[in-house]
C-alpha cells in the first residue's frame, strides 16, 4: 500500500474527502517528523513509538575498489511497534 492507496481508503471509510485526508495525513507526519528531528520521541499508544537512536562510527568497504572507509557517526529514525499492533499481524 503507497500513500495515495492510503488516503483512498481513510477516505472511504471515514467520509472526509480525499483533500482533507491528505492533509491531515501530511500534517501528522510532518509533527513526527519534525519531534524526531528535534530529538523527541512520538508515542503512540497500542501502536508504536518512533524514536532516533545513534549508529556508531564503523569502518566499511567499497566494493568497487576495496578501499577501506571510515563511516562516521549518526542518527537515524526508528520504530518500535506496540503490543497492539503486534498482536493485529499475528
Amino acid at each position: 500500500m503507497n500513500k495515495t492507496d492510503l488516503i483512498n481508503n481513510i477516505s472511504s471509510k471515514s467520509g472526509l474527502s480525499k483533500r482533507d485526508v491528505e492533509a491531515v495525513l501530511n500534517g501528522v507526519l510532518g509533527e513526527i517528523t519534525e519531534a524526531l528531528a528535534s530529538g523527541d520521541k512520538v508515542q503512540l499508544i497500542g501502536f508504536g513509538t518512533f524514536e532516533t537512536r545513534k549508529r556508531s562510527s564503523r569502518t566499511g568497504r567499497n566494493p568497487q575498489t576495496g578501499h577501506t572507509i571510515e563511516i562516521p557517526e549518526s542518527t537515524v529514525p526508528a520504530f518500535k511497534a506496540g503490543n497492539k499492533l503486534k498482536e493485529a499481524v499475528n
